[in-house]
């Protein structure tokens, strides 16, 4: 990257870390069921809702709980089911509709961060029905109120139901942006670790490794608060500490509550401190082949952080130690070695390749574009890189020819 364009990121980044104090951040009154739902609605005299899921989670039977306690309060509902894996202004424009249609006051975000963000989106068009996502993508572009909005996370990874971003994918260009304002933070999180049991196996460990990915960029930054570092660090410590548990046992409801609450914790960190290359690099995979998010983030995230190099390796240390893979006399490149190490570990254990088998090689010099737009100037990464440097990353994950 050239000297101008690092000069002018770098101010931009530290002119967003001294205005962290004053900017309007608030984190989600949480709940630890979904039956605490009805009451809240009504204490809030709310009484037509429009949940937004996906398909498979409704095959699941996952709302039903949630639709019985409602039917039983006399409480209207309509449920919106085509969100998409990585979720496109289509759905955003056909849920907003089904809301509107319905004259709905409340959005429940019932599913991975697929549908969480998908609700997200709907709120910040019906607070602007004259905006499109893509007018609201960028920073503080929603700026109005949203209706009520209440996230209940399927998967323990996404964060998205404490976070400030929803991320769409254009339906026509296969975009994919984020749009972040503070409206966007739900005013209520049920972390209800009954509704993750059914989570399968490799879901588990793609969407707990994308947790991981937040608290570990979040904490490498260079816009991080003591705050933010500590929930970065309980975040990593719990992941470590419950994600081979839950992988190997799904039914082990305390792991599910621990992890749960890892990716509450990654949330609150990564939205005041952001994420780095890991994530701009999966978005343009997501949005370009549909690449599960999580999956994404599981082969890219030890590559980016040996890219890094010894910028980082006091942080990685850090966490090596707070998670018992190093002691505190060891040099920070042993810790940082060790750390990256259990990471690749993880992956091979959970059976998640080095490779994304849809990229294509011709498709590198775009994605990377897409990538540099989204990270730079907002990401506070340690280490900066343009576009050309990005695309070594993609060259990295190109499936091995035969």
């Amino acid at each position: 990257m050239n000297i101008f364009k690092k000069a002018y990121c770098r101010t931009f980044q530290t002119a967003f870390k001294i205005a962290i104090p004053f900017l309007p951040y608030r984190t989600p009154k949480v709940t630890g069921s979904v039956k605490t739902i009805p009451d809240l609605l009504e204490k809030k005299g709310k009484r037509r809702v429009l949940i937004v899921t996906d398909a498979e989670i409704r095959k699941l039977g996952l709302t039903k709980e949630l639709e019985k306690l409602l039917t039983q309060r006399h409480i209207f509902y309509t449920i919106y089911d085509k969100t998409a894996a990585n979720p496109t202004t289509a759905n955003v424009a056909q849920a907003a509709d089904q809301y509107r249609r319905n004259a709905c006051n409340v959005l429940i975000g019932f599913g991975g961060g697929s549908s969480m963000d998908c609700a997200k989106a709907v709120g910040a068009c019906i607070a602007n029905p004259n905006k499109s996502p893509a007018q609201m993508k960028g920073i503080l572009r929603v700026r109005k109120k949203l209706p009520l909005l209440i996230a209940i996370p399927t998967t323990a990874g996404t964060g998205s139901e404490t976070t400030l971003a929803a991320v769409i994918t254009d339906s026509v260009t296969r975009h994919k942006y984020a749009i972040n304002d503070f409206p966007l933070i739900p005013r209520y999180a049920v972390l209800d670790p009954r509704i993750t049991l059914s989570l399968p196996p490799a879901l588990t460990a793609t969407t707990g490794m994308d947790a991981l990915t937040h608290a570990v960029e979040a904490y490498i930054g260079n816009s991080t608060t003591y705050g933010t570092r500590k929930n970065a660090r309980m975040a990593v410590k719990l992941i470590f500490e419950n994600l081979y548990t839950v992988y190997e046992n799904g039914a082990n409801i305390r792991a599910r509550r621990n992890m749960l609450h890892a990716s509450y914790y990654a949330g609150c960190a990564f939205t005041k401190s952001y994420v780095g290359y890991v994530h701009a690099v999966a978005h343009s995979l997501g949005g370009a082949y549909n690449v599960p998010h999580g999956l994404a983030n599981a082969v890219l995230l030890p590559l980016v952080l040996e890219a890094y190099g010894p910028r980082i390796h006091k942080k990685l240390h850090r966490l090596a130690v707070e998670v018992g893979l190093a002691d505190r006399q060891d040099s920070p490149a042993v810790g940082a070695r060790r750390f990256i190490e259990a990471i690749e570990d993880m992956k091979q254990r959970f059976s998640i390749g080095t490779s994304i088998p849809q990229l294509q090689k011709a498709d590198i010099p775009h994605l990377a574009r897409l990538a540099d737009k989204e990270a730079n100037p907002l990401y506070p990464v340690p280490v900066l890189k343009d576009a050309g440097e990005l695309e070594e990353f993609y060259r990295l994950i190109l499936p091995k020819e035969e």
